[in-house]
């Protein structure tokens, strides 16, 4: 379970995000949907433990894992994400990248994990290749193998197939929900593409001006 509780986040004078609160249960998958800089990305980058709140606070299984001035560490949250930028790191190719998930396991786990989730996204080709030789669809499938890698209970994807069409989309986003099922994981995930929306199901929550403002069904589950 994650339970945000009115958490702010201030980059300047208005707030980036206004006393948020939002639980999401163990297995249930959640759209997050709103205009650009609306808070989604904040909201995800909070609950993954890159950014403190400066109010309120989140909790994990019913821990905190963040408030005021401190939070814990993302590979302690059994968390995966992807954010619009990929953010590999550009000094490793590709099967390192992802192997780099899995840093605190035995190497050669890692490399065989690394492997395994790259064929699963499609990306065994691009292995040993830099970022920088990485198209957009290209470096968000990388960052989809590695945020699935370490098997994490709770998933962020941020947009994570917008650079990506047709079939390829379709089955990427099944990998996803299968992976998250058979994971029993709990997932957020930000798009705005009215036939993903459809097809994660679960609730649908629309964020503006920093503040949750709307929650309804996703027609699947009506």
């Amino acid at each position: 379970m994650i339970e945000v509780a009115a958490v702010s986040r201030h980059y300047g004078p208005a707030p980036a995000l206004d006393r948020v609160s939002l639980t999401v249960g163990r297995e249930e998958p959640v759209v997050l949907r709103g205009p650009s800089g609306s808070g989604k990305t904040t909201l995800l980058r909070l609950i993954a433990g890159l950014e403190t709140p400066d109010s309120g606070e989140i909790r994990m299984g019913g821990a905190v894992v963040s408030r005021p001035g401190w939070a814990l560490e993302p590979y302690q949250r059994s968390i995966g994400f992807v954010f619009q930028n990929a953010a590999l790191w550009p000094h490793m190719r590709v099967r390192e990248n992802v192997a780099f998930a899995c840093r605190r396991r035995e190497g050669g786990f890692a490399a065989a994990q690394a492997a395994r989730w790259l064929e699963a996204t499609e990306a065994a080709h691009l292995a040993d290749r830099y970022p920088e030789r990485l198209s957009a669809g290209e470096s968000a499938r990388v960052a989809l193998a590695r945020a699935l890698v370490s098997e994490p209970v709770r998933l962020l994807l941020d947009e994570p197939l917008a650079h990506l069409d047709g079939d390829l989309k379709s089955r990427l986003l099944d990998l996803i929900l299968n992976t998250a099922r058979e994971r029993a994981a709990t997932l957020i995930y930000v798009t705005h593409d009215a036939s993903e929306i459809e097809r994660i199901g679960g609730r649908v929550l629309r964020i503006a001006g920093g503040r949750l403002v709307e929650e309804r069904v996703s027609v699947k589950d009506r």
